[in-house]
């Protein structure tokens, strides 16, 4: 990742009261679930297992937010 790119990712997740992580788990989720499939890069049982997993932990992953 570009450093500019981190920086500004950074002030983002700051400005917002959020951690770094949280917000790069939220891009990379958000990725996943919306930009990769209309792209034909991720296969379906990869997707069907990031929104078990994404389930499962979605009280761990906020309680990291917070």
């Amino acid at each position: 990742m570009r450093a500019t790119l981190y920086d500004d990712l950074a002030k983002l997740a700051k400005d917002n009261g959020q951690t770094t992580t949280y917000v790069l788990e939220q891009a990379a989720e958000h990725y996943i679930r919306f930009v990769a499939p209309t792209q034909s890069v991720v296969r379906p049982e990869i997707m069907a297992h990031v929104r078990r997993s994404v389930d499962k932990n979605r009280k761990l992953l906020q309680l990291l937010a917070e």
